[in-house]
């Protein structure tokens, strides 16, 4: 899939491409980019997925892994259920090494993410 320049827009570990939209403020949006700027927001709405999300992105390296960033006030298989969430979503990707999972958040992630709200 590529986005309205032609250019290709990365593959995410879950088989889907890094949401694109035009900043809100270009025009109207297509209904395929507000499903998917809709998907990117719903899965940061609930305060603990944002922690989360915010624990994997500040992280050193850019990436976390779960054992460090399970200390977010809930039980370890409802950090799952939100990881998961996060990364249907499109904004983690993950890399299972021996027994522990990284997180990472993708830069054409944070970057569409910017683009999508500042004026153009």
């Amino acid at each position: 899939m590529s986005n309205l320049s032609g250019a290709e827009l990365p593959v995410l570990d879950s088989g889907e491409v890094a949401p694109c939209c035009p900043p809100l403020t270009e025009r109207p949006m297509s209904a395929e980019e507000a499903e998917r700027a809709a998907a990117m927001f719903k899965a940061l709405g609930d305060p603990v997925r944002l922690r989360l999300f915010s624990l994997v992105a500040s992280h050193r390296d850019g990436e976390a892994c779960v054992c460090d960033i399970s200390d977010v006030g809930v039980s370890q298989p409802t950090v799952s259920h939100h990881l998961k969430k996060l990364k249907d979503a499109g904004l983690l990707t993950s890399e299972r090494r021996g027994t522990w999972v990284y997180y990472r958040v993708e830069p054409s992630v944070l970057a569409t993410m910017g683009r999508l709200l500042v004026s153009a």
